[in-house]
């Protein structure tokens, strides 16, 4: 199958690219950057040149490819996460969302693409009431923190955009990612003692490793149809996750705070997002992906790899 991948070079498409090679697709692997152009031939794919957000190039590369399906996984998730403004942290990365993917969309159109998978998230956009093991025929919340409006409405138009087209449209859900290119961030707040632990730590994450993102994304290229949410086996408490993430890197144990501290530090998305998310079941994604994540458990992930690529700092 000829495969265009949409953000090639994101800590998803890095992984993505040689999966797909080895799965035996044709690969053709768009990035904004030509400096990136070398690495990404020496995976195996096709490299070109495109801008999301640039219609017209989208839609030229895309004819140009002439490719069975596309993968969607156009992001701007680099530098810190301002938790207080969330919207504005992901603004970048909701234009992907909206105008990248209607421009994808319509390439995909104009091409006679039969299918199209694209990256959504699980866990936060969710009402709070879904309870443990959100599906994914639990609702969207639809009154989330005012900060969080923007990036809510944003997931939601790649869905419905991606659901609603004329082709076979796959949305995959992911959780936290962590792993090579998608864990820095996180390590080095652990590190800060900038990442606390707010209240009891009792908000429920589900992670998923950037390795296992991209395999169910090859997956997703011919079996489901569909939204499925695409996390590990192990939802857990974020006071459980962040103690971990500071043993396996050799930072000191994370400080606790109190809820009222934590609203001034990080707002009504940061308390939300630590106190009172739920975790997600993939069981969907396992049964008709024929999908199952290489780390079982983020506990695992995090043992093997994290404390390789992220050393503990000389103290």
């Amino acid at each position: 199958m000829r495969v265009f991948v949409a953000g090639a070079t994101g800590a998803v498409g890095r992984q993505l690219v040689p999966q797909l090679v080895a799965a035996g697709h044709q690969v053709i692997a768009g990035t904004r950057s030509e400096s990136k152009f070398d690495a990404l031939a020496a995976l195996g794919a096709q490299p070109v040149a495109v801008d999301g957000l640039d219609a017209a190039a989208v839609g030229e590369a895309v004819a140009h490819a002439e490719p069975d399906a596309i993968i969607h996984q156009m992001t701007a998730l680099t530098g810190g996460s301002d938790l207080k403004h969330f919207d504005r942290t992901f603004a970048a990365t909701n234009r992907l969302r909206t105008t990248g993917t209607d421009n994808l969309l319509a390439a995909a159109r104009a091409a006679g693409v039969r299918r199209f998978v694209a990256q959504s998230f699980a866990g936060w956009p969710n009402v709070w009431t879904a309870g443990p093991g959100i599906t994914e025929d639990d609702p969207f919340d639809e009154h989330p923190p005012k900060h969080q409006r923007e990036s809510l409405a944003a997931i939601k138009h790649v869905e419905r955009a991606v659901l609603e087209a004329p082709l076979e449209g796959v949305v995959l859900r992911f959780g936290l990612f962590y792993g090579p290119g998608a864990s820095e961030d996180m390590v080095e707040l652990i590190r800060k003692r900038r990442m606390p632990i707010v209240g009891s730590g009792d908000g429920i994450w589900s992670m998923t490793h950037v390795a296992d993102a991209a395999g169910a994304s090859v997956a997703a290229l011919t079996h489901g149809s569909g939204v499925y949410n695409v996390v590990d086996d192990d939802p857990a408490p974020v006071r459980d996750i962040f103690t971990t993430l500071a043993e396996v890197t050799g930072a000191k144990k994370p400080p606790r705070v109190p809820v009222w501290l934590a609203r001034l530090m990080a707002g009504e998305v940061g308390v939300s997002l630590l106190t009172q998310e739920h975790g997600v079941s993939n069981a969907k994604a396992k049964r008709e992906l024929q999908w199952a994540p290489q780390w079982a458990s983020w506990r695992d992930g995090f043992r093997s790899g994290m404390a390789d690529t992220h050393p503990a700092s000389a103290r």
